[in-house]
């Protein structure tokens, strides 16, 4: 790849990035352990600042517990928070638990809605949750923006001056074909996580480094 990446279209710089991304990460999912929509639905919320490996720590005995959206919406507080208490934000996650059941239950007929717009209904459900359950069960064209996506993107140039997560979503819907939006998802994650953290990104391990505008503008320079 030529040095001139600041004079790439964001095409290119998309086009890159997917192939990149698409031999890195071949099977590219979410880390989190569940069998059915109902228990994925219990980890993302679960998940808010939280690893995956904690969540995925806690959840197995919430699971022999409440092994039903039915179960869960029957616990009371008390009875809930002990399972919870490792998580990050016990308090408010176990009421978002045990609110969300009970809006499944009578609004939803038991069943996990499969829209974003009828997940955002639920408690402790926003956006990013919304999406990132429609993309996984449902392989929806959805893109969950966490943190990681938010900076990843950016850092890249796959974003430009994109200052919210939803601002975020728009512009990486615009250059990501839409049966890879599932997938995208979760590679920006993966490379968020193991590459390109927040603090001393692992640039000499990353093979987006010829596209990159963080590595080209900063890194490379600096050296």
């Amino acid at each position: 790849m030529p040095e001139q990446n600041f004079f790439m279209t964001r095409n290119e710089r998309f086009h890159f990035c997917i192939k990149y991304f698409d031999e890195q990460y071949p099977i590219a999912e979410t880390e989190l352990i569940y069998d059915n929509p109902y228990e994925l639905l219990v980890s993302v919320i679960l998940s808010a600042q939280c690893t995956d490996k904690r969540v995925n720590m806690t959840t197995p005995a919430i699971f022999q517990k409440y092994p039903t959206i039915q179960k869960l919406s029957e616990a009371t507080f008390a009875e809930l928070f002990p399972y919870i208490k490792s998580i990050s934000y016990p308090n408010n996650k176990t009421k978002h638990l045990i609110g969300m059941a009970n809006k499944v239950m009578n609004d939803f007929g038991g069943k996990i809605p499969m829209t974003v717009n009828e997940l955002m209904q639920l408690q402790g459900v926003g956006r990013k949750t919304a999406n990132v359950i429609t993309s996984v069960i449902d392989r929806q064209p959805n893109m969950a923006v966490d943190t990681h996506v938010f900076r990843v993107a950016a850092r890249i140039g796959l974003t430009v001056n994109a200052k919210t997560p939803l601002a975020t979503e728009k512009q990486l819907l615009q250059f990501i074909p839409t049966e890879l939006v599932h997938k995208a998802h979760h590679w920006l994650i993966l490379h968020g996580r193991y590459i390109c953290v927040a603090r001393n990104p692992k640039c000499n391990e990353c093979g987006l480094k010829p596209v990159c505008k963080y590595y080209n503008k900063i890194v490379k320079v600096n050296k």
